[in-house]
């Protein structure tokens, strides 16, 4: 599927999170969403980009942002990632793929010469109206939670 864009509303899904927990993402309308797509628990840029919100996350509550990191991993990893590095915020376990696919993040990737279907790192920040307001792709880990949060108390 093709990415949606700026403007639009993000398509809403329902997932469950570490604990188990139904999340439904038009569920928190009238909130700031930052809906963060990453590759994989418990690699080194993931686990960078995760510590990094994790660092910055009272600064998303000041604002009463919410924070969701969906990959395509399963409810346990995702419990045993957010307890190993103390994540304060939800993950959301994809593990049909379908969410990925609806956000257009799932696709053909290279590393080392080789070629594999997974998760792009992209992130979306999302008004408490439910649109998009900004895409970022190619998210460099560690600058990824300062560049929200930059733009956040831009558009507040």
């Amino acid at each position: 599927m093709t990415m949606p864009t700026v403007g639009q509303v993000a398509p809403d899904f329902t997932l469950l999170d570490q604990e188990g927990k139904s999340h439904t993402l038009s569920s928190y309308r009238g909130k700031w969403v930052l809906l963060y797509f990453y590759p994989k628990d418990d690699t080194p840029g993931c686990t960078i980009e995760a510590c990094t919100i994790r660092d910055q996350f009272q600064d998303f509550q000041k604002i009463d942002a919410v924070v969701l990191g969906v990959s395509t991993d399963s409810v346990e990893s995702h419990r045993k990632f957010a307890a190993a590095y103390q994540l304060p915020f939800t993950l959301l376990a994809d593990v049909h793929k379908e969410v990925v696919g609806r956000y257009g993040v799932f696709g053909e990737k290279k590393f080392m010469g080789k070629t594999y279907m997974g998760t792009s790192r992209t992130s979306f920040l999302i008004n408490p109206s439910g649109e998009i307001i900004k895409v970022y792709e190619k998210v460099k880990p560690e600058e990824h939670a300062a560049e929200v949060l930059h733009d956040l108390s831009h558009a507040q």
